[in-house]
């Protein structure tokens, strides 16, 4: 990522941010990487993730400041009247509008999509909630790991000694506000061709669904239920963990020949001949046989030059890492993988564009830390300023 600040793809780009948790502001984060003015609107008791940790920097948690660098913030009492009118001279300019809230309050307030759409027949309107506004479940909350045992995930994760296992990172919850990312970008291309915007829900259910790949098509190909294969994939073999002289490392081989190219890089060329591993099928069919195989030869390397050699050779090999690792390898460093402004440190958006750079070009703001800047771009005078924070529609600092 460039140290300078570049004009980002999505320089010019207004987007008024009404989310919280993790979906909403994970999306916006993506747009701001990469130039948008993201103005981060929170409620009056702030965002509640910033209350996630302990670790904090100053008041705020670690969880919040992952998610929310290059924006500003200001606190808005949306439940007032006056909440919702500076809302709307706000959206006079915008391009974007995303909120998390439940599916009814916008209309609620009289300030719903059909609303919106009337008064700003440009702006692209992005929901993001559960499981959508209709249907059985319409309306409820979602959470990811609620999600993720309610779309077949938690169950098709883990291994038979373990039983059913979370994912250990919120993945529905980031890959939906990838989705967001992604629709919003959808309805801003047709919008050049229309010259209107339009409404656009993405849910956490149906996001947790999309990404149940291969069991979903494993599942309507042939009538069963993923069962519990521990780090193994249902459909490869190998593609496991196994351990070395020193740490595991991770095989994964995607078709016949790259695995007579792995059993000859080992020193066991005759596997890749051998009847009960000759194919894909085969080998599923026969796993644990070949495991046994495999463990012992890869119990006589050690894992970081095994692995490096492999990966030399065009094998897809891979030493099981820690965070720590991970974040201070070679590679990562190279390729400026991590990024730093003040006491800020965090890891650089993966969308890396030839000529529009993303940029890290603030750190993530104190609560309602941009709110007399921001009011002020919209055309309120210090005056009016000064009453919307004495009426506490704007707030000057967090509630607890």
């Amino acid at each position: 990522m460039t140290p300078q600040f570049a004009p980002g793809a999505m320089a010019g780009l207004r987007v008024i941010d009404l989310t919280r948790v993790l979906g909403g502001p994970y999306c916006t984060q993506i747009l701001a990487d990469h130039g948008a003015d993201v103005i981060k609107v929170e409620p009056p008791a702030g965002d509640e993730v910033r209350d996630w940790g302990p670790p904090f920097h100053d008041e705020d948690a670690a969880y919040f400041v992952g998610i929310n660098r290059n924006k500003r913030s200001i606190g808005l009492d949306l439940a007032s009247e006056g909440g919702r009118a500076v809302l709307l001279k706000m959206l006079e300019t915008a391009d974007v509008l995303i909120e998390n809230f439940k599916p009814g309050t916008l209309e609620k307030w009289g300030i719903g999509s059909e609303a919106l759409r009337e008064t700003f027949p440009r702006l692209v309107h992005c929901r993001i909630c559960g499981f959508g506004a209709d249907g059985p479940r319409g309306g409820n909350p979602g959470y990811d790991a609620i999600i993720q045992a309610m779309t077949g995930m938690i169950a098709a994760t883990g291994s038979p000694e373990s039983g059913p296992m979370r994912i250990g990172v919120p993945l529905v919850d980031i890959t939906t506000g990838l989705y967001a990312a992604i629709g919003i970008l959808m309805a801003l291309s047709e919008r050049q061709r229309s010259g209107i915007g339009q409404f656009l829900e993405v849910t956490l259910y149906e996001t947790g669904l999309a990404i149940m790949h291969p069991h979903t098509a494993n599942y309507f190909m042939h009538g069963k239920p993923p069962s519990l294969t521990g780090n193994e994939h249902p459909n490869l073999v190998p593609y496991a963990i196994f351990p070395t002289k020193t740490d595991d490392i991770f095989i994964g081989v995607g078709n016949d020949g790259t695995f007579r190219k792995l059993a000859k890089e080992i020193g066991r060329p005759e596997l890749g001949t051998d009847p009960r591993f000759a194919r894909n099928r085969d080998r599923v069919a026969n796993r644990e046989a070949l495991r046994v195989e495999l463990a012992a030869v890869f119990n006589q390397f050690e894992a970081g030059p095994l692995c490096d050699r492999l990966l030399a050779a065009g094998l897809p090999a891979g030493p099981v890492q820690k965070i720590d690792q991970a974040l201070t390898n070679a590679h990562t460093i190279y390729r400026g993988d991590i990024i730093e402004k003040d006491w800020y440190k965090g890891v650089a958006s993966p969308i890396r564009l030839e000529r529009t750079k993303p940029s890290l070009r603030s750190t993530p703001p104190k609560f309602s830390q941009h709110a007399r800047d921001v009011l002020g771009e919209f055309g309120y005078s210090e005056g009016e300023i000064d009453d919307l924070f004495a009426e506490g529609i704007v707030c000057a600092e967090r509630k607890r």
